[in-house]
């Protein structure tokens, strides 16, 4: 997620260089052809291309709009995640006491079992976050092609990339937890169910009363849906034939733009030069110049044809880089970086030690 007020725009010209220069090459081949080689028959009429390109922009728009979606989606699910761990922790803190027990616990006791399950909670969110950053097979664009290898390297750093799963969880996590959660597939819904377990433990102590433990459940049921609502986002892709289908149409409309608005600059040259055969002096060489200008101004259709063809391929390439929210862009949301700030949040609720400090994150852009 980039934090700066005004996206980097030296920084999208950078990431999408290699495209200019192909647009810029594409758009001089029909230029040679009809002004160098004389074949002015090589055209396109603009009526079909524009109406090509006016259905293209509605399809770009439509993909974008999804993508957001997603994107906007997935936020709300992991502000519903912070919201539920302060609820979570605020039950644990408070809902456990010596109330209706036999045996009462010292305080010390009492803050070692908040402690557990408040590092066992860490240890979902870690486990979660480390789940929906794994790579699936649609997502493989954002470390295959050179552009974004180039920019991910330079800018910015994945925290998931650098520190295996088993490092980052194991500290909030007993021996035998440990064990049990790397046994089975799906590591943070296993942990939900050690949590489940650790609260009937508790009830049946005398610890938590029936009505708490039933509202405590019922947190460990939200955190479930949340999970679940984050892996349908994840497992879920934007559908793959809207996906490739608006690929294959904006490069057949990049394709033709070049040919259907040679014409064009060509008819308007030929106006130029008929504005200077009114002219009473011809032989200065503002008038020659002008007029030379006139003769092959067709060639400046080519920055045209690139600036046109730029502006569709970027924002279907935008689109595409924003389509799943959770695979390490750098307009992702910001997972890793709310991760830790409910840790901070929660641990210090409880009064916990040796609480880690925020992240800090290079370039303005937070993971």
């Amino acid at each position: 997620m980039y934090t700066r007020r005004i996206f980097p725009v030296l920084g999208v010209l950078k990431w999408t260089r290699r495209h200019i220069f192909l647009f810029i090459f594409l758009a001089l081949i029909p230029v040679i052809l009809f002004d160098v080689l004389g074949l002015k028959w090589l055209h396109v009429p603009w009526l079909p291309l524009g109406v090509l390109g006016t259905a293209v922009a509605f399809i770009v728009s439509f993909k974008n709009n999804a993508s957001y979606d997603r994107l906007w989606e997935a936020r709300k699910i992991w502000g519903g995640i912070v919201n539920a761990s302060r609820s979570w922790t605020i039950m644990v803190k408070d809902f456990i006491n010596n109330d209706h027990t036999v045996k009462a616990r010292t305080e010390e006791e009492m803050q070692s079992i908040k402690r557990e399950l408040i590092h066992r909670h860490v240890a979902w969110l870690t486990a979660l976050r480390y789940q929906l950053r794994k790579d699936k097979p649609w997502e493989m664009h954002l470390k295959s092609k050179r552009s974004n290898q180039e920019f991910r390297t330079s800018k910015y750093r994945v925290c998931e990339d650098v520190e295996d799963l088993d490092g980052a969880i194991k500290p909030y996590l007993s021996e035998a937890e440990y064990k049990e959660v790397f046994a089975k597939g799906n590591q943070a819904s296993q942990l939900l169910g050690i949590q489940s377990r650790r609260l009937k433990e508790l009830m049946n102590q005398g610890l938590i009363e029936d009505f708490r433990h039933m509202e405590m459940m019922n947190m460990l049921v939200e955190f479930y849906a949340l999970q679940g609502k984050s892996e349908r986002i994840k497992n879920f892709p934007y559908p793959r034939q809207f996906a490739t289908l608006n690929y294959m149409f904006v490069w057949i409309f990049i394709l033709l733009i070049p040919y259907g608005i040679m014409e064009e600059f060509e008819s308007f040259g030929d106006k130029i030069l008929g504005l200077l055969q009114r002219h009473e002096e011809r032989s200065s060489l503002m008038h020659i110049a002008q007029e030379t200008i006139a003769k092959h101004f067709v060639w400046f259709s080519v920055p045209f044809s690139a600036l046109i063809s730029w502006v569709f391929h970027t924002m279907e390439v935008i689109g595409e880089n924003t389509e799943n929210p959770f695979e390490g862009g750098p307009n992702d949301v910001p997972i890793t970086d709310m991760s830790r700030g409910i840790e901070i949040d929660i641990r210090q609720l409880i009064d916990d030690t040796d609480i880690p400090g925020p992240y800090v994150w290079p370039n303005d852009i937070v993971m």
